[in-house]
């Protein structure tokens, strides 16, 4: 490991608003937070909101400003980068930002059912050849129902059209209430203050020519999910260099 990296995890632990919780150290202990963020970290009683997969935490950090009346939690294993985000949070003493540094399988280990309102996943890997792993899967979904509330949000920004096109199909074949659909978000006169927030990724994919893709859709707790059986074109652009936009 790095001396950057080990440099950012040791910042990391003086962080107060920074849990890091891998599955090694759940085994010894319990989340001391479970059921109780609103109670006994924001002091408030005001929605939890996730970002999952939440990187340098950009969007978690732009919503918490945007949204005073909303709590925040940033979520990722990997805690190099979700540094820039924790420590942009604490100089800023935003009162309602949290980050978590562990998997999202986990939830259930550190949320009690319904203790969170809605859930944001911004450019996670498409994950086009293991279904099991896509963040919108049936799988993740059935894992985020259990600390949902019923008929909570949850929010899909890509540049991927697989993961778009498949989200889509998930949410169509299972009855799942779309609010929003767009497969060109920055074209589509639907931008605002909650959307057009950009994390390093998507600004990288917009240098490249490519079009960002925004769903969301709400979650009901009580049908059994299916998984779309559709063939879905796979996306060709991620094999390009990064400078290169295909055409």
């Amino acid at each position: 490991m790095g001396k950057n990296k080990l440099y950012k995890f040791a910042e990391m632990e003086k962080i107060p608003l920074v849990f890091q919780y891998p599955f090694a150290r759940l085994q010894n202990e319990e989340f001391p937070l479970k059921g109780k963020w609103n109670s006994d970290f924001f002091r408030n009683d005001n929605p939890i909101v996730l970002e999952l997969g939440c990187g340098k935490g950009e969007y978690t950090v732009g919503l918490a400003r945007r949204f005073p009346d909303k709590n925040f939690i940033g979520i990722d294993i990997k805690g190099a980068r979700m540094y820039t985000g924790a420590s942009d949070a604490n100089i800023s003493g935003l009162p309602n930002v949290a980050f978590l540094r562990t998997s999202i399988e986990l939830l259930q280990s550190f949320f009690t059912p319904g203790e969170v309102s809605e859930i944001w996943i911004t450019f996670p890997d498409p994950q086009m050849k293991k279904v099991n792993k896509r963040l919108t899967s049936t799988r993740f979904n059935g894992i985020y129902r259990e600390v949902l509330v019923d008929g909570g949000t949850i929010h899909l920004k890509t540049d991927s059209p697989f993961l778009y096109t498949y989200t889509r199909l998930m949410a169509e074949l299972n009855r799942l209430p779309i609010i929003t659909d767009t497969d060109d978000l920055y074209n589509s006169g639907l931008v605002t203050d909650i959307l057009d927030i950009k994390t390093h990724y998507e600004r990288q994919w917009l240098s490249r020519g490519l079009s960002i893709k925004y769903l969301s859709y709400r979650l009901d707790h009580t049908i059994r999910l299916e998984e779309p059986a559709d063939e879905i074109e796979h996306d060709t652009y991620r094999s390009y260099a990064r400078h290169t936009i295909p055409s």
